[in-house]
């Protein structure tokens, strides 16, 4: 078979596959509640409980705020990665795909490529949940979506490395469990609500250390000031790196499984 048709079959496959797996999410309480629920509860819970402790108010916490809730918008989102194909691999759902005259790839492709789109509305619905509550970009639009974008990328990285763990462990619930646990641990951990200053000395090298409040640090920066940094740059390779890393890992343990 000429090989453009071959391409343009395997990109149909993908993308149907991509509007399946969305339509999963669309129709799972449990999916539409991380990627849409969670920005906006945490949102309201952290601005109304901690600004007025923290910052004064409502208002002057939601800069400090917004890159926080952001970052861990998207790992929550990314999470879902591992367990939805675990729940289909235990589904027998896979296995069905192994049957139908489409590309071997594109289940697992379709899963990752529509993560894209659940990453960026949970993103955005953090953002527009922090507008709503009177946060005002001081930057303009350009690097809003730069911002955005970034913690995108990060949390398709690290959608590879929950979609590793989601083709290894067996259990979809277990992969659920440690997924929240990790976030909750690297979120509470970083930057993402309190100044590092206000923490125990002993908890400070362990803050500053932590990948997520070095995301935050670059996003923050960008939203702040509107200008990319050498921090943000410095993420951006850390997640090119991940992706080199866990891609092949991620297929060489699809593939075996096939």
């Amino acid at each position: 078979m000429n090989t453009n048709i071959i391409k343009r079959h395997t990109l149909r496959d993908i993308l149907t596959l991509t509007h399946r797996n969305l339509l999963k999410t669309r129709h799972n309480p449990d999916n539409v509640s991380d990627v849409l629920i969670q920005p906006i509860i945490f949102t309201l819970l952290f601005g109304y409980l901690f600004g007025g402790v923290i910052a004064g108010s409502v208002r002057a916490y939601l800069p400090m705020l917004v890159s926080g809730i952001l970052v861990q918008s998207i790992l929550n989102a990314a999470s879902g990665s591992g367990q939805q194909l675990r729940e289909d691999i235990n589904n027998g759902i896979f296995d069905r795909f192994k049957t139908l005259p489409i590309s071997p790839i594109a289940p697992l492709a379709g899963q990752l490529v529509g993560d894209i789109l659940r990453l960026v509305l949970s993103g955005g619905m953090a953002i527009l949940t922090a507008v709503i509550m009177g946060w005002r970009p001081t930057v303009n639009l350009g690097a809003l979506a730069g911002a955005l974008l970034l913690a995108v990328f990060i949390g398709w990285s690290t959608s590879w490395i929950f979609a590793l763990v989601g083709l290894i462990v067996k259990n979809a619930e277990l992969i659920s469990s440690l997924s929240m646990m990790i976030i909750l641990i690297l979120t509470f951990l970083s930057n993402a609500f309190i100044p590092i200053k206000t923490l125990p000395h002993f908890l400070q090298p362990i803050v500053r250390v932590n990948p997520v409040s070095t995301t935050i640090t670059a996003i923050r920066t960008i939203l702040n000031t509107g200008s990319w940094n050498n921090t943000a740059t410095m993420v951006l390779i850390s997640g090119a790196l991940i992706i080199a890393l866990f891609m092949p890992l991620t297929l060489l343990a699809y593939q075996h499984r096939q």
